[in-house]
């Protein structure tokens, strides 16, 4: 008997109610947000309760759903209205509240009651017994700590009928499941009440300290000062075991990023999943133009994390880095004149006249051309746009449409690191 697979829905960030659109637009089921209190980015564009309503309605009219992140671990006080705050997410049309701390879960279910419910991966979730318990409280999905495998996901879903929710793209945090106090020692800012400054991300030094003699660094005798920096996730090449494990939503991670990377991740994993849906061989056929695509975007070395191994010091950040080729997100198109094959573009970065640029848009579409007739808002013939935001013209060689973005094109070396520990140059 055939199996019928499940398609998961992906999930987007949306730090701010442009990068909600964004995401929708280009090919998100769901989106994920924070208000303005209870969530774990408190230097987010987080939404005010008319922003929140305006993307609730955004999303909706496009068949998207919207889900706020209220992961935060309170102490006394920091419950203070989240019942009133709660209804008035459910009264919007609010499709779920993403909580951790069982305070919040608790005031959620009983003052308002009809708001779905989601635990949040900083409840570190690693079993189905966690599952079923949650489940019990009435709670209907469950996003997986990150440090769980590939094969205990496995098994989870065959013991639940809980949703799981995974992350298949974004940062990883050296914590167990984002619980940190690093932060809070080094720059007296609460990590899990929102005010994380990843003092793991920071350059330290390593120190030899004979005992009775003067401490010495070892900065210099080794590539790098000591690192806690862990790599990013990417699950591009294994989305047929999340989607054959029967993960119900994959999870993209960054509220903090551009629209150019919200907009890239999300219509590479939706082109994933679509793929996959259709067919294994048509998955198979655009991985690898998957794979480039997500390298396009500014973002750290790339690992499966705990999927299928426990990660090892190849998935941290010091010594020799892996370069990439450079692109720069330069402009949006908002509005095409199709008789006069001109764009009218919103410029992000400094764009020159015969820069080479390539176009991209919702359903993987791409072309690659030269600015041509560069123009400014007034009509006035220009060869450099400086000015962020301005609005130009330039004529294009195929149809655009509006939200479509544009990337410059740098030329450089790539310098490819081999599992060997050896490295080939092959220009970009």
């Amino acid at each position: 008997m055939t199996k019928t697979l499940k398609r998961p829905e992906v999930l987007s960030p949306a730090g701010t109610l442009e990068k909600l659109k964004v995401a929708i637009d280009y090919g998100a089921d769901a989106v994920f947000v924070g208000g303005q209190a209870y969530g774990l980015r408190s230097r987010a564009g987080n939404f005010s309760m008319e922003e929140m309503q305006e993307g609730i309605n955004y999303a909706h009219e496009r068949g998207a759903k919207v889900y706020v992140a209220a992961n935060m671990v309170t102490h006394e006080g920091n419950e203070i209205g989240a019942g009133a705050w709660f209804r008035e997410l459910r009264d919007m049309g609010l499709d779920a509240v993403i909580v951790s701390d069982p305070a919040l879960i608790v005031i959620c279910a009983t003052e308002a009651p009809g708001l779905e419910i989601h635990l949040s991966t900083q409840a570190s979730s690693t079993n189905y017994e966690t599952f079923e318990f949650w489940k019990e409280l009435g709670l209907t999905r469950v996003v997986l700590a990150r440090e769980v495998s590939m094969a205990e996901l496995a098994e989870i879903r065959k013991r639940t009928s809980v949703e799981i929710e995974a992350f298949v793209h974004g940062a990883m945090c050296i914590s167990y499941s984002g619980r940190c106090v690093l932060s809070n020692h080094m720059s007296h800012r609460d990590a899990n009440r929102g005010g994380c400054s990843q003092s793991c991300r920071w350059k330290y030094n390593l120190y030899d300290m004979p005992f009775g003699q003067e401490r010495r660094s070892l900065k210099g005798e080794i590539p790098e000062e000591f690192s806690m920096s862990a790599v990013d996730m990417c699950m591009i090449e294994n989305i047929p075991d999340m989607i054959e494990n029967g993960v119900d939503s994959l999870k993209i991670e960054g509220r903090m990023k551009s629209i150019h990377y919200v907009s890239t991740v999300t219509n590479c994993y939706k082109a994933a999943v679509d793929a996959y849906m259709e067919s294994p061989e048509k998955f198979e056929a655009i991985k690898e133009d998957l794979i480039d695509e997500l390298w396009k975007v500014a973002q750290r070395e790339l690992a499966t994390g705990f999927y299928y191994q426990t990660p090892t010091e190849n998935e941290q950040l010091f010594g020799a880095r892996r370069k990439i080729p450079q692109y720069k997100f330069v402009g949006e198109v908002v509005a095409f004149d199709p008789k006069n094959m001109i764009a009218t573009i919103r410029q992000r970065n400094v764009i020159l006249e015969g820069d080479a640029v390539e176009f991209y848009g919702p359903g993987f579409r791409h072309f690659e051309c030269y600015i041509k007739d560069l123009h400014d808002s007034e009509g006035n013939k220009i060869e450099r746009a400086p000015k962020p935001m301005e609005l130009l013209t330039i004529t294009v060689p195929q149809a655009v449409k509006p939200g479509d973005m544009i990337r410059a094109c740098k030329e450089g070396l790539v310098n490819l690191y081999q599992k060997d520990g050896s490295s080939k140059t092959v220009r970009a």
